[in-house]
């Protein structure tokens, strides 16, 4: 009985989970090569130019192609920033509307980010929802959540 329950919640919780935002280490996709044209309107710095944020267009998948790029503190012992990318379900979200990218920052918790991201739906609509970054940069953590 226990097990058909835990097996009845997990599929449940499944189309949250792959909703759900992710920090992934840098790999392919944070090559320049995927930085959106123009690079002068989808990258921004922030904290004196220690924080860089890039919108990165993969092209495919068409269902999860707009990765963040997030260059940040702290610095290795060559001086490298720490680099992740913010994607959903083991790829990118199905838009990003990167112009819409608002920050702020909070002494108690680091620099916070808000944009909104579009999820591709299994019914092939589009769902807008604003994505949340905190990232601090003693530590190098980034959180990520879905503002639903």
């Amino acid at each position: 009985m226990l097990s058909r329950l835990t097996a009845l919640l997990t599929c449940a919780a499944m189309p949250a989970l792959a909703d759900a935002p992710q920090v992934m280490d840098c790999d392919w996709q944070a090559s320049a090569r995927n930085i959106a044209e123009p690079w002068e309107a989808n990258t921004r710095t922030f904290s004196n130019g220690n924080v860089r944020l890039a919108l990165l267009d993969t092209i495919e998948p068409a269902a999860g192609w707009a990765y963040l790029l997030i260059l940040s503190p702290p610095f290795d012992e060559l001086g490298s920033r720490q680099c992740r990318v913010i994607g959903t379900g083991g790829m990118g979200f199905a838009g990003m509307h990167f112009n819409a990218l608002q920050s702020d920052y909070d002494p108690a918790q680091g620099l916070i980010f808000t944009l909104p991201v579009s999820l591709y739906q299994n019914s092939g609509d589009m769902r807008e929802v604003p994505l949340r970054i905190v990232l601090n940069q003693a530590t190098g953590q980034i959180e990520t959540w879905l503002l639903n």
